[in-house]
């Protein structure tokens, strides 16, 4: 009985240490998503202030697209903007933005500043949109397909090592 108690311990100890062990080794940006393949959830969001054009769903059929979930808030979605800026510079895929949380006016001023990659942008002040398509934070970038199936969640900012391994192959493939 003695021995139990000297080896319980270790052992609890031990099945610790193999769950985190094998916790770091996942890549927290390849979260499974339920809505892989599924459509895109239904949404009519409003424009941010100063644009004249909101974003819904219906908007998001007809070609491969991308929807990128952002914030004037997010320190990492300024990691990312260059990249989105060079996807619209060369009119790579069309990229759809979704304002998440930001106070009014915020994501337009913000944009301004630091250019628009957007070919439209609803603005999701109370965050139902985000949380029907699973966002866990931002940014969060989603590839929808021509019947407006999401196909692929990226989370985490777009790096052109992100863009040319991971999103654009993706993108191609789903054109063909």
């Amino acid at each position: 009985m003695k021995r139990l108690g000297f080896y319980l311990p270790i052992a609890i100890f031990a099945g610790v240490v193999i769950y985190l062990a094998v916790g770091l080794t996942l890549d927290p940006h390849k979260l499974p998503s339920t809505l892989i393949d599924k459509p895109a959830p239904e949404f009519d969001l409003p424009p941010i202030e100063g644009f004249e054009q909101g974003l819904s769903s219906q908007d998001l059929k007809g070609e491969v697209s991308l929807i990128n979930i952002w914030g004037s808030w997010c320190v990492s979605c300024i990691i990312e903007h260059p990249v989105l800026m060079e996807i619209k510079k060369n009119n790579i895929v069309p990229i759809y933005g979704i304002d998440w949380k930001d106070p009014p006016g915020e994501g337009a001023v913000w944009l301004k500043k630091e250019g628009n990659p957007y070919t439209l942008i609803g603005d999701d002040a109370a965050g139902r949109v985000a949380i029907d398509f699973g966002v866990t934070g931002a940014p969060e970038t989603f590839i929808i397909d021509k019947e407006g199936r999401i196909r692929y969640k990226y989370i985490g900012p777009i790096t052109p090592e992100v863009w040319n391994e991971i999103i654009f192959p993706v993108v191609e493939e789903l054109r063909k």
